[in-house]
Parts: structure tokens; sequence; C-alpha cells
């Protein structure tokens, strides 16, 4: 062999020699690896550079871990992840139904309008003149009607006294009529129970039944008047000093269709007060009020056959919540008789 190839040889021999096994390379390089990781335990390297053995051993290993798990007890519970995702909610209350901001709830089962009804337009929100019915062909005919028979009727006085303003508009076209309850306002009449029902169905409510108007009028005592239990004279507007027909027309069973009546003023007062102005005829409820269930105004009811309740401003009754008319059918009308709608609770927004 020649002397270069011989010392080739010798150097191979000498570095096979010297370098480790390719296994312990492995281990030492995992090693290097596991020391230059901040936190990774010692024991973990050297496990994987035992790893050849363990192979061998690996039943021998488990046995021992198990064994070491038992010396050490029972697991302590990790600690819940923060961050992690949340336990079950508790379910949340039911949404109580409640009303309409103008209404209130009575007994907890139907709403009742706060107040005696003003009537709008339904599609422009124009509102109606409250001395004339809710139609273009009925007001024009009272408005043209009255505004001779004014002159016929009554003293000097009361011939003098104008009819009130009929707007042209209302005059022209055709009109539905849409219900609102608002405080401080002269409440619609001149309403029959026909109109009084499609004034409430255009603001999605409807009439009352008499069961629950009634029920509404007696408030949360249960009592015959808004104010108690027996008649007072004064608490709520009805049974008054004067009738209208009697001031302007000298008989108080005439000319009921007058679009003046509802303005006759006895003794300085209006006879046909605004809505909420009578204090002291409320019916509560629930920490609120209905107002002039009794007096004021008539208010009609859901029956075909025509019933209208709680007494007018110049009504002689002493019945209170119990007052009933049912001698008219539902078309009449006349100044006496208005609007208060009901409606169904609805659930909360």
């Amino acid at each position: 062999m020649p002397a270069r190839s011989a010392e080739r040889a010798a150097r191979e021999r000498a570095g096979r020699r010297a370098r480790p096994p390719a296994g312990r390379r492995a281990a030492v390089a995992a090693e290097l690896v596991c020391a230059a990781l901040a936190g990774v335990a010692l024991m973990g390297c050297r496990s994987e550079r035992d790893g050849g053995a363990a192979d061998a051993g690996a039943d021998a290993t488990d046995a021992g871990a198990g064994a070491a798990a038992a010396d050490a007890g029972p697991a302590e519970a990790a600690p819940p992840l923060v961050g992690g995702p949340a336990g079950p909610r508790p379910p949340a209350p039911p949404v109580e139904p409640r009303c309409p901001p103008e209404m209130v709830r009575v007994a907890r089962r139907f709403c009742v309008d706060r107040y005696e009804a003003v009537l709008l337009d339904r599609e422009t929100g124009l509102e109606l003149s409250a001395f004339y019915p809710p139609s273009r062909q009925a007001a024009a005919s009272v408005e043209r009607a009255w505004s001779k028979m004014r002159l016929q009727l009554g003293d000097e006085e009361a011939r003098r006294m104008e009819l009130p303003l009929l707007p042209g508009w209302q005059k022209q076209r055709e009109f539905e009529p849409r219900a609102v309850s608002r405080k401080g306002v002269l409440p619609q009449g001149y309403t029959s129970g026909a109109q009084a029902e499609l004034a409430c169905r255009n603001a999605d409510k409807r009439l009352c039944t008499l069961d629950e108007w009634r029920t509404a009028c007696r408030g949360e005592r249960d009592e015959q008047f808004p104010y108690g239990p027996a008649y007072a004279d004064g608490r709520c507007n009805v049974f008054r000093e004067g009738h209208p027909a009697a001031v302007l027309h000298r008989d108080v069973t005439l000319g009921h269709s007058d679009p003046r009546l509802n303005l006759v003023r006895v003794a300085g007062a209006p006879l046909l007060r605004r809505t909420g102005e009578t204090a002291t005829c409320a019916s509560a409820w629930e920490g609120d009020a209905v107002s002039d269930m009794v007096g004021n105004l008539d208010e009609w009811v859901d029956d075909p056959e025509g019933t209208f309740v709680g007494g007018f401003y110049a009504r002689a009754t002493r019945e209170g919540c119990m007052a009933r008319v049912a001698s008219h059918d539902f078309t009449h009308f006349d100044y006496s008789t208005g609007v208060r709608c009901c409606a169904d609770l609805r659930a909360a927004p």
C-alpha cells in the first residue's frame, strides 16, 4: 500500500475512535437545547438522552411512574384557567308584559288608555275637531244644519254664540279617525260606537269589554267609584249644576248634535273639562291612575248592540263605575259620547 493511502486510513480509524456514536451525539445536542430553554427540567432532557434504554424498558418505566404517583398521594385539582370559558349562567327572569306609555296596566291582565281620547286623521296625523262627528259627510252635514238652527233656538245670548271651526280639509276629503290618549286637551265627543271602534283599531287597540272597563274604573281597591265606596259630590265631573242643551236651547231634549254644546260654561266654569283636570277622579293601578272614567264623557264599550258607560258631565247619576246606558244603537252619537281604548298586554321591547 502506498504511504499516502496508509496514512489516510490511519487518520480515518483515529477519527472514528474519537467521534462519539450517533446516538451519543443526538443526546448531547438535545441536552444543549434543553439547557438553553428557560423553565425546562433537565430530567426531561435526560429522558431523551436515555431514549434508547427507555425504549427497551418502557414497561418498567411506566410501572415506576405509577408507583411514584401513588406515593405522592391524590393529585390536586388544577386551578381554573384565567380567561377560560365561563360556567353556565343562571336563566334570565321572564320579561313581564307591559303597556304603551299612554296606557295603564290593569290587574296584570290588559291595558287601558290613561285619558279619554282625541282623534287624529290616520293618514296625516292632523287633529280632528272635537266638536263634530269624525266623518267627512256627517261633520259637513252638522255644520250646515247648525249654521241655521242656532239662530232659531234659545235666547238672544245663545243665538249669538258662534259655531266652533270645522277645518276645511275635514269637509273636503275622506279620512279615518285614530284614537290618541293625551293629557290636558278637550276630549272628542260626537262619536258613534262604530267610529269609536274604528278609531281604536287604527291605534292598534280595541274597545274595552264591559268587564274590562268596570274593572279599570273600580281601581285596585275594587270600589264603586274611582275615589272610594260611596258617591261624593264634585269628586268626578258628573251630575253638574247645568245642562248644555238647557242653556242653549231651553230644552234638555233638543239639539244634541249642536257643535257648541261642549263649549257651554255655567257660572263661568266649563261643563266639559280637559283630560286629567279632575285630579280627584282617578282610578289607581300599580302606582299609576286612569282619569275620568266616571263623568266628563260617556265612553263606548265593545257591544254591537250599543252600550256606553261612566256617565257624562251633566248626567244625573250616582252609580259611578256601574253607570250604563244601553238604549241607543252602535251608530248613535251626540255631544256626550266619547272614546277610550283598551289593548292586550305586550312584551317589553
